[in-house]
Formats: structure tokens, sequence, C-alpha cells
């Protein structure tokens, strides 16, 4: 029997979750997809996704790939099941058959995040943007976006003694706007760290703040040292927004939810 690889498109809110990967003792998204899509194919299947989000994060858009030798002839029957089975703060968007070959974590393209920053109490924002009482110089931190584009080696930014080979990325863009009152920050590049973007926002707050200027902002990434940089903002601020991936993968037809 031939095994089909399918691609599927999630999104979830992480409040409620320690993470996307599975570990012992604490709930995660991954855990919850591969229980709902067992259940779904009556057999034992495990997704693998393009990326880990930390406890607390959200995505807009996260794609996993999982195995079957089932033929999945109805893709919105079987998105409208999967939904029935996953709880109400995961969702899954749209589902396509893809080749082998296609890998949802390395045959990614680019990664795309967004922060949220929040300048006043507000209680529909509760778990969904930073509440941050504080002028900040959008300016300067758009300048500073412009050195982090520059830059490559993002070790001060990285959580310590991770398993990564290399700290090398390419940040292909990375701006801040004010939208509606609310300060979001949006970066996109080839691959992330972990805890890479809430240490960038918070080094980048302090040049908002004028408690760092931009040369040593560009000191801080070329001393590849974790303890020079700012604090972590909290991860309730952070949204995986969007993923690419080559068009021979994402353009066979697909049924959404």
């Amino acid at each position: 029997m031939r095994i089909m690889r399918y691609f599927l498109e999630l999104s979830f809110d992480g409040s409620a979750y320690h993470g996307w990967q599975i570990q012992a003792n604490s709930v995660t998204v991954q855990e919850i997809v591969n229980q709902s899509l067992s259940t779904l194919l009556r057999s034992p299947n495990e997704v693998v996704g393009a990326g880990r989000t930390d406890t607390g994060v959200h995505a807009l858009q996260l794609y996993c790939h999982f195995d079957s030798l089932l033929k999945i002839e109805n893709t919105e029957t079987f998105l409208y099941h999967l939904n029935s089975l996953l709880p109400k703060d995961i969702a899954a968007n749209s589902l396509r058959e893809v080749g082998l070959e296609s890998h949802a974590r390395f045959s990614a393209l680019s990664r795309t995040y967004i922060y949220r920053i929040v300048f006043k109490k507000d209680p529909f924002e509760l778990n969904r943007a930073w509440f941050y009482p504080y002028h900040l110089d959008i300016e300067q931190m758009n300048k500073a976006c412009e050195i982090l584009k520059k830059c490559k080696d993002f070790s001060c930014f990285s959580k310590s003694n991770t398993q990564t080979k290399t700290n090398i990325c390419h940040v292909s863009d990375a701006k801040w706007q004010l939208r509606n009152g609310i300060l979001e920050f949006t970066v996109t590049a080839d691959r992330f760290l972990r805890n890479m973007v809430r240490a960038i926002v918070g080094t980048m707050v302090e040049i908002g703040r004028h408690q760092m200027d931009l040369p040593g902002f560009e000191q801080i990434i070329i001393s590849a040292n974790r303890s020079e940089a700012g604090t972590s903002v909290p991860a309730h601020g952070l949204y995986l927004q969007r993923i690419e991936y080559p068009e021979h993968i994402l353009d066979s037809e697909h049924v959404k939810s």
C-alpha cells in the first residue's frame, strides 16, 4: 500500500499549553493534535511540526505533516471531524497531500513572528499582548531593525544550553508598526533560535526607552553573549504568523474548513 503524506495547517491560542513540542508531565499542542488525529484515523499517528513554540506562545499559522496509508478523499469532511475532536483553542484550517520529500520543518523557506505591545490596560488583550505602559521611540527601534538585518550570528539572543548546531540566522525583514494603538514587531528569518524573538524585543524596548543606544545594540550582537542583551519579554505577546514553503509544496488543491 502507498504511504501518503499530508500537510496540516493549524492555528492555536497557546495560553493553556506548554508550547508545541511533546514534553513529559506537561500538556502541549503537539500532544493534543496527535491524540485527535489518531482517534480520527483509528490508528496511532504523530505529526511533525514546522518548529516549536514556547509555553504561552500563539500561532496564527503552523504547518505540520503526518503520514498515513489512508487516502483522504474529502478534506472538507476530514477537517470538520478533526475540528470536532480538537479543543476550542486549536483549529485545523487546511489539509493538502504533498510528496514524501516534503517536510514541514526542513522544507520551510522562512518563518514570520509578530510581537504585540499595548500601552494601556485592556482586558480584551489579556494573554494576547504585553501591557507596557511606557512611551517608546519607534523611530529608534526601527533603526535597530536595520542593524538586525545586517547581522548573522544571534547567539546573544539565544536561550543557553540549546542543542542547535549553529546560531546563524538570516533575518530578511524586521520592523515596528503602530496599528490602532497596538505596537507590533514583525520579523522574518529562515530560522529562529529558542527565545530569540522575545530577547530581541526585550533589548529593543531598552532602545525605545533611550536606555541603550544603537552602537550599544550592535556591540551586544557582536559580543554573542546572552547576558549582555535585554531580558525576555512575556510569551503571551508572541505569535507565529506565517511559514513560507516552495510553491510546489503548497500549490496542490486544498479545502479550508
